[in-house]
């Protein structure tokens, strides 16, 4: 079966506040597009295309840079999508806020870590929260398309919440703010999905 392009649970100005009607249509209509069909065409007539995406991105350096490049973008930004709500915002609930009290002492310094690795990430990437197999949220990032799914990643586990800090997520409104972007994501994040990953 080959990859499609997931439909959004909102419309394209539905988060207009903090992130612009054009820059989500580009985003997730051509850049995401582009991923899927690059992945696809990387994949056809090989074992891949009978694989699932997470199999394949968890021996991903056995694998062409092109496949790691789009896998990584194709399931980065299938994340991305889910973690956004136009009722977003506010704070984490339930085993997911403990967690993140017990890992980063409260909310506001997860926010300051997370922001921090979101705004340093050199060039083109992403800054996660993670879930590692024991249990443990840690703050990463990654470069390019990479994420902490890939058997490359300095820091494995599963992303719960993710940040895209590639230029085309927000320069057409943010410019070159990046801090002002990160700082407006707060406001829609869809903590419900985020604590619905974390009990995965």
């Amino acid at each position: 079966m080959a990859f499609e392009l997931p439909k959004l649970d909102y419309a394209y100005n539905a988060l207009d506040a903090h992130i612009d009607a054009l820059t989500m249509d580009i985003h997730h209509s051509k850049h995401h597009a582009a991923y899927i069909n690059n992945l696809n065409n990387a994949i056809k007539g090989s074992a891949l295309e009978t694989q699932g995406l997470e199999e394949i991105l968890k021996n991903v350096s056995a694998h062409a840079p092109v496949v790691r490049n789009n896998g990584g973008g194709h399931y980065n930004h299938n994340l991305f999508w889910k973690v956004l709500s136009p009722n977003g915002g506010g704070v984490p609930k339930g085993d997911l806020a403990d967690a993140i009290n017990k890992y980063f002492g409260s909310f506001d310094k997860f926010k300051e870590l997370f922001s921090a690795a979101a705004a340093t990430r050199f060039g083109s990437g992403w800054a996660w929260l993670v879930k590692k197999d024991n249990g443990e949220l840690v703050i990463s990032s990654t470069p390019n398309q990479d994420n902490p799914l890939m058997d490359v990643a300095e820091i494995k586990g599963v992303p719960v919440l993710a940040i895209d800090v590639w230029e085309h997520a927000y320069y057409l409104k943010y410019q070159n703010r990046r801090p002002d972007y990160i700082a407006a994501f707060y406001n829609v994040i869809n903590w419900d999905e985020v604590g619905r990953r974390f009990k995965l």
